[in-house]
């Protein structure tokens, strides 16, 4: 499969990440996860910030793309062959998304000076490409907390909401998406 192109967002570049990029790329997601989130890392939620070789280098199927002004990682993306998970998703939506045929969009960050540049549309716009051109895929999955500024909007603006979890007490408050997989 042909390596997606750098893209430029005005000052900034968007690409696919190589490890050379691990390190950056792991620096906004932990700072996200401390600054923004509130909880700090956990590891059963962020193996894949850790071991990012593992996750999105050696997979053909899952990969990192990366917003990057000079040489500084200043905004991240995922794609994984993974569906949610119940607990703590509520059981019908990992039936309805499953592992393998679900890509699902991941750690959509952006360093908080960097925002309203248009990152984040240019990383998920770049991500969906790579779903588009990986075969095996059949939907694109996300789901974000709504109690982060400015996230349910922007999901909003390019995607579908599924579910919206805060009115399901029993599991997750997230609020579920769907995106179609773009046309190569």
């Amino acid at each position: 499969m042909a390596e997606l192109e750098e893209r430029r967002v005005g000052r900034y570049a968007v690409r696919e990440a190589g490890p050379a990029d691990a390190e950056g790329a792991r620096s906004v997601m932990l700072d996200t996860f401390y600054n923004v989130f509130g909880h700090g890392y956990r590891p059963r939620w962020h193996g894949d910030v850790i071991d990012m070789r593992t996750a999105y280098f050696d997979d053909p199927r899952q990969a990192l793309f990366v917003a990057v002004l000079d040489d500084e990682v200043v905004g991240t993306t995922a794609v994984r062959a993974d569906g949610p998970k119940s607990p703590p998703h509520a059981p019908w939506l990992a039936e309805r998304y499953p592992s393998g045929t679900t890509a699902q969009v991941f750690r959509v960050y952006i360093r908080p000076e960097h925002r309203r540049n248009g990152l984040a549309r240019a990383l998920v716009d770049l991500a969906c490409e790579f779903v588009a051109r990986t075969p095996g895929y059949e939907t694109i999955y996300l789901h974000t907390n709504a109690d982060i500024e400015g996230a349910e909007p922007f999901w909003r603006s390019v995607a579908k909401e599924i579910h919206d979890g805060r009115t399901d007490p029993a599991h997750s408050p997230a609020v579920h998406f769907e995106i179609p997989i773009p046309i190569p």
